[in-house]
């Protein structure tokens, strides 16, 4: 992937005496950055008084609107930094590259549905029951905000960047498929299921989120979508109208 290059040490400390100052601060973690995809960021003069999460929390707004604007080849580090209405080597006190500012809005993004599955790991609950909290989530803080744009983001550019569909499918997919797939499994074996088609292709799953994402950035104008019956009635055909 193409990166924006990181100045030297020495030539940013020049060029940003704040920076020394602020080294110490380091990357933050990624819980609090979540609320950025709820609200486009705006720009706004350099806040020297800012706490580093807040800073940070601008820089993953800021980036949100930038990749998916411009995609993530024409997303250039300076625009962001704009956006945040910092200096672009500040930018650079979080995230080592341009890549691991993607990265890092990514984990972002999908936080509040990989946090519902995280509680729901290890736990005996009905299939019906986790797949009806997961898509609720899913609607709810995907669908209903910005990081749907982040999902049509990565389905648009991973063909042309392999590293990204990679990413995406160890950090998401892959901790997804974890969780659902005993489930389902045991589900099958307990007669929850109609058949055994949803353990063995859990991906249908998401199926009408993927649906839904894709209708709305293309026909929502000729036919508006009611997300929410479309996903009832997903549930009933995979579980053949069997309840909870």
């Amino acid at each position: 992937m193409a990166e924006d290059a990181r100045p030297s040490t020495r030539s940013f400390s020049a060029t940003h005496p704040e920076s020394e100052a602020q080294a110490g601060e380091g990357p933050q973690s990624s819980d609090s950055a979540a609320s950025s995809a709820d609200a486009p960021a705006s720009p706004s003069r350099k806040r020297k008084s800012a706490s580093p999460e807040a800073r940070r929390s601008a820089i993953l707004a800021a980036a949100l609107e930038e990749f998916t604007a411009r995609g993530y080849e024409g997303a250039r580090l300076d625009d962001v930094a704009k956006r945040a209405g910092i200096a672009k080597g500040t930018i650079y006190l979080y995230f080592a590259d341009k890549e691991a500012l993607f990265q890092e809005l990514v984990r972002s993004m999908v936080h509040p549905v990989l946090g519902t599955l995280d509680k729901m790991a290890g736990v005996d609950i009905p299939a019906r029951m986790l797949v009806e909290g997961l898509l609720g989530t899913f609607v709810r803080e995907v669908y209903g905000t910005r990081r749907k744009d982040l999902i049509r983001l990565i389905l648009n550019e991973g063909p042309r960047f392999p590293a990204i569909a990679e990413f995406y499918y160890r950090e998401v997919i892959g901790r997804v498929l974890a969780v659902v797939r005993p489930v389902l499994k045991r589900a099958a074996e307990r007669g929850e299921l109609p058949n055994d088609n949803l353990a063995r292709f859990p991906q249908l799953i998401v199926a009408p989120m993927l649906v839904g994402i894709m209708w709305q950035a293309m026909f929502e104008r000729f036919e508006p979508l009611d997300i929410d019956a479309m996903v009832r009635a997903h549930i009933d055909i995979l579980f053949d109208g069997r309840a909870s």
